[in-house]
């Protein structure tokens, strides 16, 4: 992992950041472009980042909406809950209800559509909570302003690491709390991490990617430092000491079934998106074999080495699947694996690369994965830049979206947000939006997620705020989830338009008491999860397409206020309804409204 920056702030003053210099990726042999280990570094104090530059560009009236502290997907305010009535505008509108435009359709489901998220890294205090000695109050603070950063990008989603080095940030029948909430492995931090992290991400319509760590079990390779009520100290015969650390073996049934447990606890009991693994499975080589010769020679069946690795590390990964999408169809299964599957020297199927191979060196064959549908979506953590003679990012997108043609598996890039400002090549803050427009030339990738939050908020050298200038200028919708069900909800019915009263009045308006501008709201639908919200200039007719470009917000509740809303300017409002795997309604009757003057 590199060095990250922090985030401080002082009562009555402004924030500052207090910037890590980046750490240098490995050599050509090793994991080039990969997430390098933690290290020290001097620190520098920059001026305050994305969100203070956001603000200072006035961009699409964000900073009144983080002013009223309810950001809703992209700077607009939202309230009401995802299917309450509270705005007055009636029960849900049930299945089969008439539409009150049934001649108009949605946008075709690829229209506009596009994944955006960042990786919330907890391991080390990567990303969040900095200090784990921090109140809890301190804590959340520091994640809703990670929160409120995304939203202030346009992203739609967090990927947030919860089940870091077996251990969570949930209660847990099979591990304890984790140190990295505390300091201290096993002690209750006093609230459930996971429900209030779930909750503020969903209050701000992003998706939540719980992401687990299969095998990892420590930095340190001492047992009677972890919880005594660590699996890894309970049963040590399941762990092995490689490269500093310790690890479960993923040859042992035991573990298999310890990890699926784990995951499928967490999908059972909340409502998250989607279960993400990242690129560690096997350790990476840091010298000397792997030992678990002992568990080959017991279950390795004739199969060499490597196949019988891989073959552990398939089983976990296709039963994982049926098992999450039997407990839950809708909640997705996708991994962040390294960027190179194999080299074409070694595999004439494989990519024009020359760098570690994520089949040979740590066991992880992520093309099979995809091949047998295994995935609903993968997230090639893509860390070279254009050009590179080992590893050409252009060449590598080109490769990953042949992989994926033809399949239902999605394909979302993973950014090295991290390595922003390391040498020449990344001292260029166009790099990263570089990436995003050649991105746009195949229509296989359907997003990007950054590495990581911290580098997001530091907005070094002005690269995120270059992304969202280039290309997150206006919020998106997630790509339609295909093969797990779901189905378009009924349209919304009675959309209606009027300047804002300010939330007086009793009119089901939540912390938006400093918004001005025009307040949007409808008779909420049926089994929606969320509404997308489309804004065109002057009176529009009152049934009418519409489209991804005129999209102002993508909110769970019931109506938004519209702080951008120029005064005296004229304005017509169309509402969509989605489910959770994107499906959307055709649009509701429009709503015509006039900002007030001053």
């Amino acid at each position: 992992m590199a060095s990250r920056s922090t985030i401080t702030t002082t009562a009555g003053e402004p924030p500052t950041e207090s910037l890590a210099e980046p750490s240098a990726g490995r050599g050509a042999g090793g994991r080039s472009g990969g997430r390098s280990r933690d290290g020290g570094a001097a620190r520098v104090q920059v001026p305050a980042g994305l969100l203070g530059a956001l603000r200072a560009r006035g961009a699409a009236g964000l900073a009144a909406g983080l002013a009223a502290g309810a950001v809703a997907g992209c700077g607009i305010p939202a309230f009401g809950g995802s299917g309450e009535s509270d705005t007055g505008t009636g029960a849900p509108v049930p299945s089969g209800a008439a539409a009150e435009c049934p001649r108009v359709g949605p946008p075709p489901a690829s229209s506009g559509r596009d994944l955006r998220a960042m990786w919330i890294a907890t391991v080390g205090n990567i990303d969040w909570p900095k200090n784990p000695r921090a109140s809890a109050d301190e804590q959340k603070k520091q994640y809703v302003r990670l929160l409120d950063t995304a939203a202030a990008m346009h992203m739609n989603a967090v990927f947030v690491q919860i089940r870091p080095n077996s251990d969570a940030f949930y209660p847990s029948p099979y591990e304890p709390w984790s140190q990295w909430i505390t300091g201290t492995q096993g002690k209750d931090p006093g609230y459930d991490v996971l429900a209030f992290m779930l909750k503020e991400a969903h209050a701000r319509n992003l998706e939540f990617h719980a992401w687990f760590n299969p095998y990892r079990v420590s930095r340190q390779d001492d047992l009677k430092k972890l919880s005594p009520k660590s699996p890894a100290r309970q049963h040590p015969d399941w762990t092995r000491k490689y490269g500093g650390g310790l690890w479960y073996d993923p040859g042992l049934p035991q573990v298999r079934d310890l990890v699926t447990n784990a995951v499928l606890d967490v999908v059972r009991k909340y409502d998250i998106d989607a279960v993400h693994f990242d690129d560690y499975f096997y350790p990476y080589p840091e010298g000397g074999e792997f030992p678990d010769a002992a568990t080959h020679k017991t279950y390795g069946a004739g199969m060499s080495k490597g196949d019988w690795r891989r073959a552990n590390v398939n089983t976990l990964v296709q039963s994982l699947s049926k098992r999450i999408h039997d407990a839950k169809p809708w909640v997705r299964f996708g991994i962040s694996p390294f960027g190179v599957w194999r080299n074409k020297s070694t595999d004439p199927a494989g990519s024009p690369t020359s760098a570690l191979q994520s089949h040979d060196d740590i066991y992880a064959d992520t093309r099979t994965w995809i091949k047998k549908g295994w995935l609903d979506y993968v997230t090639p953590q893509l860390y070279w830049p254009i050009g590179d003679p080992r590893a050409d990012y252009a060449k590598l997108v080109a490769w990953w979206a042949a992989q994926v043609k033809g399949t239902r598996v999605q394909l979302t890039i993973g950014q090295a947000a991290y390595r922003v400002g390391e040498n020449a090549t990344w001292r260029n803050p166009a790099e990263l939006s570089r990436h995003l427009t050649l991105n746009a030339k195949y229509p296989q990738v359907r997003g990007d997620v950054f590495f990581s939050a911290s580098d997001i908020a530091a907005n070094r050298r002005g690269f995120a705020a270059r992304i969202r200038a280039d290309h997150y200028a206006r919020p998106a919708l997630r790509p339609v989830v295909e093969g797990r069900g779901g189905a378009a909800p009924p349209a919304v019915q009675n959309t209606s338009a009027a300047p804002a009263d300010g939330g007086q009045g009793g009119d089901g308006v939540k912390d938006v008491k400093a918004v001005k501008g025009l307040k949007v709201t409808w008779r909420a639908s049926e089994g929606a999860a969320s509404y997308a919200v489309y804004r065109v200039d002057g009176k529009g007719p009152a049934c009418a397409a519409v489209r991804p470009a005129d999209l102002i917000a993508d909110v769970r509740g019931g109506g938004i206020v519209d702080p951008s809303a120029k005064p005296g300017r004229t304005y017509t409002y169309y509402v969509t309804a989605l489910d959770r795997l994107g499906h959307q309604s055709g649009p509701a009757r429009g709503a015509t409204a006039t900002a007030p003057q001053g």
